[in-house]
């Protein structure tokens, strides 16, 4: 069967997008909404948190066991698996009667996960090798976007229409996905029977590097600690820039946008890049440009100059996400490539709940301002780490090469 992977590419791309933003979206006004369900005083602050920490770290979990099944029997069957729920968990937080079922259904959204890193793994199994870089570049965006643009789809939808009604739209467009999913991606796989099946220990055998392999997850954790932590105290060091004036919602609902769509605009022709030059030294141009630009964002003035540096990060993610997904894809054996995928996605998510909480204490306990200092520190981190890491292909075009 013939497969027409840019049809899949564009399939997943929305796919990908909108389950990265239905996880987002809701933080703008997730403490209303516990708040609405009954939740008082500290309590607030308690349950919005878990709320929104408990579905990336259940997926985060149970990444590992979802890419062993999607090896066995398909990715495409796992993105279908996991969109049906998703649309039920999603669409019954309209309906949910106090905090304590908002978590139970959070946390069933979380642990049948899995949408985003099958996607990437079809992708990479069906993609010329010689275009990976792009296809997956293209694909990162849909995340990318998803996670930077979902708050303000979220804000502005809870403010025009009601909190409820934006978790039933969401459920709409996630039936919607798992139409498409099913109808409209392609995928030749033979399923395999279960002790036919590689095991992990010996997938991980056969990646053709695995000290590159582990710092690439590593690389995937600090990108995601590094984007989130700055997520709870944006809104406040905007208010701060601003002069507590008006508009801070708007203001920073176009801030945070700013990111996702840069790195839209960028992704698919830096993944190019990544294809012709190496996606190994693409991470490195971009480590570089990524903490170029974070470090400036502590010693702002006005919301302005951080909109426009929020914008040029844009460009810096648009470098790293593919050029991540690219090497995976390069290094890992075919019959295992799922499960390598969902590791990676088990880092990620890790790292959305830790940037959060490294973001929260740093802010509480120094400044808003010392909050990107630190993650200029992670991201220089990532550097030495890549640097060295990769210190014997520097001068390899292609680390398959």
């Amino acid at each position: 069967m013939k497969i027409n992977w840019k049809r899949n590419l564009f399939i997943a791309w929305l796919g990908t997008f909108f389950t990265a933003a239905s996880i987002s979206l809701v933080m703008p006004f997730m403490p209303l909404y516990v708040e609405k369900l009954g939740a008082r005083g500290s309590e607030i602050a308690i349950f919005a948190g878990l709320s929104v920490a408990v579905s990336a770290l259940a997926s985060g979990l149970v990444a590992p066991i979802w890419g062993r099944l999607a090896d066995q029997r398909g990715r495409r069957v796992m993105m279908v698996r996991a969109s049906v729920v998703m649309t039920f968990t999603m669409g019954a937080l309209a309906f949910v009667p106090n905090v304590w079922w908002l978590l139970v259904m959070r946390l069933l959204n979380g642990l049948f996960a899995g949408y985003i890193p099958n996607s990437t793994a079809l992708i990479a199994s069906q993609v010329p090798r010689e275009k990976s870089g792009y296809a997956l570049g293209t694909l990162s965006t849909g995340m990318v976007a998803g996670v930077l643009i979902g708050p303000s789809i979220g804000g502005f939808l809870a403010q025009a229409v009601g909190m409820e009604n934006v978790f039933l739209i969401t459920g709409a467009v996630l039936l919607l996905v798992t139409l498409l999913t099913i109808f409209l991606v392609k995928e030749d796989f033979t399923p395999i029977e279960k002790h036919e099946l590689l095991p992990t220990k010996e997938v991980f055998a056969r990646v053709s590097n695995r000290q590159i392999l582990l710092g690439l997850f590593i690389t995937s954790f600090i990108l995601q600690l590094t984007v989130q932590s700055v997520a709870p105290i944006l809104t406040l060091y905007i208010r701060e820039l601003n002069g507590h004036s008006g508009n801070v919602m708007m203001i920073s609902g176009f801030i945070v946008s700013s990111v996702g769509l840069s790195a839209m605009m960028s992704s698919g022709f830096l993944g190019r890049i990544g294809d012709r030059i190496g996606s190994h030294r693409l991470i490195i141009i971009g480590l570089i440009y990524s903490f170029l630009i974070y470090l400036p964002m502590a010693f702002v003035k006005t919301p302005l100059q951080l909109g426009i540096l929020r914008f040029m990060l844009g460009f810096g993610s648009g470098a790293l996400m593919p050029s991540v997904n690219s090497l995976l894809s390069k290094i890992t054996p075919p019959e295992g490539i799922s499960r390598i995928f969902s590791f990676n996605q088990m880092f990620t998510n890790f790292g959305q709940v830790a940037g959060p909480l490294l973001g929260s204490a740093v802010a509480g306990y120094i400044s808003y301002r010392a909050v990107f200092l630190t993650t200029s520190c992670f991201v220089l981190f990532n550097l030495i780490w890549s640097l060295f890491n990769f210190r014997k292909l520097l001068g390899v075009r292609d680390i398959a090469s």
